[in-house]
């Protein structure tokens, strides 16, 4: 077994420290080791928004313990990294994070890929968090005739939204989009990538990077997306529909 201080040492950085958490994560917590956090925050004009809720609340479908993880190291990751590329780039300076990553092809080609990766990882997030929280059993208002319309049904928009989520490869999203016309469809996106750059506004997303919910799932992505529907906020999700784009 890889010795984690050792390895991050040689690798350096957040960026392969976030990568390397995420390859042996599995192995490192059940023997008792502590996740090794990221660099501190780097002053900047991204900050890490709180949790809307406590690392239990979402017990037992999501545990404390990945909550605490995913927030706190991984998310802080990218708040970190997206602060150092608007350091190096003032190009980048006076945007928000949706700006940045919803105008990708504006920024130079030194700077695209922090904004494509460290600043989609801070967007996603940041958007992800408030969708959960058992707030409202099902969709409401537009969004409910929207699903209707395009699906047919509740119950057929998550068989086909779980669907979208188990075939992504390795890292990256699913996601309930709002197009421009006002419809609805289901997307995947890999990595950090966010449907902000092909112009549509997200809905809802279902985050399938391992380190969401390997802790807890191992290896068994399908139960952690059911459980991820026993936990979704739709009242927030109705109303950020309702939201123009």
């Amino acid at each position: 077994m890889i010795d984690r201080r050792t390895a991050l040492k040689h690798l350096g950085g957040a960026a392969s420290a976030l990568a390397l958490t995420d390859t042996i994560v599995a192995r490192a917590l059940p023997t008792g080791q502590a996740v090794a956090a990221p660099a501190a925050p780097l002053v900047g004009p991204f900050t890490l928004p709180p949790l809307p809720y406590a690392y239990d609340a979402l017990e037992p479908s999501f545990d404390a313990e990945t909550m605490h993880l995913h927030h706190d190291k991984h998310h802080q990751a990218y708040v970190n990294n997206l602060n150092a590329a608007v350091a190096a780039n003032q190009e980048l300076s006076g945007k928000t994070v949706d700006e940045l990553v919803a105008n990708l092809n504006s920024w130079p080609e030194s700077a695209r890929t922090a904004v494509r990766n460290q600043g989609g990882g801070h967007a996603n997030h940041s958007f992800w968090w408030p969708t959960l929280g058992r707030g409202g059993a099902a969709p409401s208002g537009e969004l409910a005739k929207a699903i209707d319309a395009k699906f047919g049904s509740l119950a057929s928009f998550q068989d086909k939204l779980t669907a979208a989520a188990l075939s992504v490869f390795g890292s990256g999203w699913a996601w309930l989009v709002k197009l421009p016309d006002a419809t609805v469809a289901i997307e995947t996106t890999p990595n950090q990538d966010s449907p902000l750059t092909v112009g549509y506004k997200p809905v809802l997303a279902v985050d399938v990077w391992e380190h969401s919910y390997y802790l807890k799932y191992q290896n068994r992505r399908a139960d952690y997306v059911k459980a991820f529907f026993q936990v979704l906020n739709w009242d927030h999700v109705s109303g950020q529909f309702a939201q123009k784009a």
